[in-house]
């Protein structure tokens, strides 16, 4: 799939993995529109050339708007799902037994949300020409380690995005006839903005269980696995770890 000339969308854009993907599709000539929460494009730096939108992904209404300022003459091929949430909660504490709101909005924005976008994005990308193969588009999803190796406290987590390693082949398989490919980024312990406001204590003790590079992993080393995943046309229905052969520990 060629990048230059098309539309690509991507969620989360405003910061982290989003806007480092943003920023490399906009670099490879693609037009870009970033989705995110008001509040995170608020905080986000200014960056000519990505058109961030208001919009939370479990809304169909606000994906439908969204989806609706591409313009036809740069086909929307190119569908990247960065939005998701982490929170932190044992199934027993202190505190009682894990808040079943909390588990319901972590499925709700990391499984639904991601497949709200992938169900209304493909059929915009199925209405497009297709090039020679046939191919029409292809729609990257987020998922994480935790998906296989969920530490303590991210029962919830690592539930939702389990859901989206299991979305992968079944996607790839129901969107094959329209000529789109899927595939799934489950990336380890990636040095952004909320890891940092952690301290760099927490950071260098995470980096040093990574086997190897023993650092943790860059937010533009996730664009450049996503961009290596929509321009390799015979990549369909994987998943791809991005950890460093980190095999994550108990806690």
């Amino acid at each position: 799939m060629e990048i230059e000339g098309t539309t690509a969308f991507v969620t989360g854009a405003a910061s982290g993995l989003g806007a480092a993907t943003a920023e490399a599709l906009l670099a490879r000539g693609a037009a870009v529109i970033g989705l995110d929460l008001p509040s995170q494009i608020e905080k986000a730096e200014p960056h000519g050339g990505i058109r961030l939108v208001a919009a939370d992904v479990t809304s169909e209404e606000d994906v439908l708007a969204a989806l609706a300022i591409v313009d036809s003459a740069r086909p929307l091929r190119i569908v990247v799902n960065c939005a998701g949430i982490a929170p932190a909660r044992r199934i027993l504490s202190s505190k009682g037994p894990h808040e079943l709101d909390l588990f319901r909005r972590t499925l709700e924005v990391n499984t639904l949300g991601t497949f709200n976008v992938l169900r209304l994005a493909s059929q915009v990308i199925a209405e497009q020409s297709a090039d020679e193969d046939g191919q029409r588009g292809v729609i990257i999803n987020t998922a994480s380690i935790a998906a296989y190796e969920g530490q303590i406290g991210q029962v919830a987590y690592a539930a939702s995005k389990g859901a989206v390693v299991g979305m992968t082949v079944a996607a790839a398989r129901d969107l094959a006839r329209h000529g789109i490919r899927v595939n799934t980024i489950a990336p380890g312990i990636v040095d952004t903005a909320m890891l940092a406001s952690l301290g760099p204590e927490v950071g260098a003790s995470l980096a040093a269980g990574v086997p190897f590079p023993r650092r943790l992993a860059r937010p533009k080393e996730y664009a450049q696995l996503a961009c290596v995943l929509i321009e390799h046309d015979y990549l369909n229905g994987e998943v791809v770890r991005m950890d460093g052969a980190l095999r994550m520990a108990p806690q």
